[in-house]
């Protein structure tokens, strides 16, 4: 048998989740065992980040190295099919000028640099070890996990942090994981070497292209690659009938646009990944002796990049949870509900506006953006991830959804022609052939 040690807190997953929190978690002095199952550097989707990251690297000490690493993000472009024009939008331009730019990160590149920091902070950062059984009590958590090499470890934890991602380990073994039938989505990607890039300041900008079974993404990386993705309905993957590879080429195709950019491109090592619906959420993210962060609670489809943000935001919650159930318990019931209600803010407030991308009615308010009521710098500082400060976005928010609501009435036929044609293609359709699992962007 092995040997139990003892820590204050005990943090399943190294991402960009559970290394935030560990850090911070160190850095009030407690005992921290970070694990990861992989060893770093690993292969992670989710390269685009947000400027409201750019703070908390900031406030992590991390600034000047993910500045190293990342290609300079300014803005978005919006490509759509049933326009002559591309849209292009700058954070610069939001209701809080303060943020006007984020990165394009290689996720290997940014995971191992934050699980390594969480090291220095004092953690113990613990690679190549799945966790494989929480059981708790009324006093903390008995943790067995499993080395690369079949040896076990175990710990006992006074406070678990759930951020094992799409693995999502606490919500799978307490059953509040539930599928976001709305979101039903399945994507493809891959990496690029030698595609076009926009000119100038622009060339780190995410575009996004609209196609008729769904939307691409197109993310420039620092070292000369771009990633690629397609996020479209998963009958239309369930359609495959060639190697995925050359079903990627027959998908790119559908968009003129993209194929242009990637005419001279070459596929790196012609490796292109598929996976089937996405988006969910926990019912709960807390418990007596437990959190869950980032992916782990909930992850949407990635149109507007907000996971790693939305990730390394929940972690600076949860360090604020732990110390009052370790320290203070007598306010940690108070701290639950704020922690619960931030966690359910963003996924909310995203989603509104994931729900519909695909819709003609938001397609045409991103490709002909304006300001009345300070809606276009509402909606830009929702894209930069500013959602939890004290910006006033809200009522122009609002703003923004009635004019919305109204092109709905006006144009009555295309939106209910629009609904049946959603309800029909988010309908499910089972697991997918050579299906991969799509970490967090």
């Amino acid at each position: 048998m092995s040997t139990v040690e003892a820590c204050d807190v005990l943090v399943i997953g190294g991402g960009p989740a559970g290394s935030t929190a560990a850090t911070l978690l160190a850095r009030q002095g407690r005992r921290v065992v970070v694990v990861d199952k992989a060893h770093h550097p690993r292969f992670h989707i989710g390269e685009s980040l947000l400027p409201s990251n750019v703070a908390l690297f900031e406030r992590l000490g991390l600034r000047e190295e993910v500045e190293r690493i990342g290609m300079p993000k300014w803005g978005i472009e919006f490509v759509s099919p049933e326009h002559a024009h591309h849209s292009f939008l700058e954070f610069g331009d939001a209701w809080d000028k303060s943020m006007p730019y984020a990165w394009q990160v290689r996720r290997s590149e940014l995971d191992e640099l934050m699980f390594r920091h969480a090291a220095r902070a004092g953690a113990e950062a613990i690679e190549g070890c799945r966790v494989r059984e929480v059981n708790f009590d009324a006093d903390g958590a008995d943790v067995l996990a499993t080395l690369a090499d079949g040896a076990e470890r175990r710990w006992r934890a006074r406070y678990v942090i759930d951020a094992s991602g799409r693995d999502t380990l606490l919500a799978g073994q307490l059953g509040t994981k539930q599928k976001m039938a709305e979101h039903n989505s399945a994507a493809l990607y891959g990496h690029f070497t030698g595609a076009e890039r926009l000119p100038g300041k622009q060339a780190g900008n995410i575009s996004i292209f609209w196609f008729r079974h769904g939307w691409f993404w197109f993310i420039p990386l620092a070292d000369g690659a771009t990633s690629v993705g397609a996020v479209c309905w998963p009958h239309y993957l369930k359609s495959r009938d060639k190697p995925l590879a050359e079903f990627f080429a027959d998908t790119i195709a559908l968009c003129p646009e993209l194929q242009q950019r990637l005419a001279g491109a070459t596929l790196v090592d012609g490796a292109v990944h598929a996976t089937g619906n996405y988006s969910y959420r926990s019912r709960s993210c807390t418990g007596d002796h437990f959190a869950l962060v980032g992916d782990a609670y909930a992850f949407v489809d990635p149109v507007f990049s907000s996971g790693v943000y939305l990730a390394m935001q929940g972690a600076f919650g949860v360090a604020d949870l732990v110390a009052a159930r370790l320290d203070r318990p007598a306010e940690y019931a108070r701290e639950q509900r704020r922690y619960e209600a931030m966690m359910a803010k963003g996924p909310r407030v995203f989603c509104w506006f994931i729900f519909r991308v695909t819709n003609p009615t938001i397609r045409n308010l991103f490709m002909n953006p304006a300001n009345p009521w300070r809606v276009k710098e509402a909606v830009l500082s929702l894209l930069a991830g500013d959602i939890f400060g004290e910006t006033p976005i809200w009522r122009s928010l609002r703003m923004f959804k009635a004019v919305y609501y109204v092109n709905q009435i006006l144009h009555l036929r295309r939106t209910i022609a629009t609904w049946r044609r959603r309800r029909a293609n988010i309908r499910d359709v089972g697991p997918l052939r050579g299906e991969n699992v799509l970490e967090a962007r």
